[in-house]
């Protein structure tokens, strides 16, 4: 059985200025239609296979109610993007109680998990009609929290030799700073994220915290 998460109701009070924020944000607008006492539209945020739509006549829900998870493997450029793009974003918390705790007093502690969990360390930002966002860092899934992937996505040979190309220009700063290794070492986690989704940035990033946290290559 095949099911996806594909879309999640955000119910907001002006529908302009919450398009224009998810714009803000970066999010990839994928539609906006209307009719006589209708309006829908939907978001993606970058690399999600999930959306958000909000409008007119969408829901009956009371604007500002919705609680919704964004997950970044790099919490830290995460927040920084946002903030350059001029939204409002907490600094660093983790949860007294473990992860989404709010029964106990006080929940919200300031800093990154004590531990460097993934999973543990959140920031928070809201829409202009204070709809909640929690940014929450996963830098490694634990087993079993990710789908088994039954083949890899087709891909032609001119797309292949374009990404093996920008791998290897990624590569050649690794190599130049970094104690001799294997190339494909890094190669692999880098073709991996890129071809899960990740921009060329996290795709490093991912293959850098690969070759430093499972090889232990010291830098030179």
């Amino acid at each position: 059985m095949n099911m996806k998460l594909e879309v999640v109701i955000v119910s907001v009070s002006d529908v302009d200025c919450a398009k224009a924020f998810y714009e803000k944000l970066g999010f990839r607008l994928d539609i906006d239609i209307a009719n006589e006492n209708f309006r829908g539209i939907q978001f993606t945020p970058p690399h999600s296979e999930a959306s958000i739509i909000f409008g007119k006549g969408v829901t009956s829900a009371k604007s500002g109610s919705a609680d919704l998870v964004l997950a970044g493997d790099n919490l830290d450029a995460v927040r920084d993007d946002l903030i350059a793009r001029g939204v409002n974003v907490s600094e660093v918390f983790h949860y007294a109680g473990g992860p989404f705790n709010n029964a106990v007093e006080k929940p919200r502690v300031s800093g990154r998990d004590p531990q460097g969990r993934s999973y543990f360390s959140f920031a928070s930002f809201e829409d202009p009609d204070g709809n909640r966002w929690l940014l929450q860092e996963i830098a490694t899934r634990l087993p079993g929290r990710e789908w088994e992937q039954k083949r890899a996505r087709n891909m032609d040979v001119a797309t292949l030799a374009e990404l093996l190309r920008e791998t290897s220009e990624h590569h050649d700063h690794y190599e130049k700073t970094h104690a001799e290794h294997h190339w494909w070492d890094w190669y692999a986690p880098y073709l991996s994220a890129r071809q899960n989704g990740s921009s060329p940035a996290e795709a490093v990033a991912a293959a850098n915290r690969y070759m430093d946290e499972v090889l232990h290559v010291p830098p030179r």
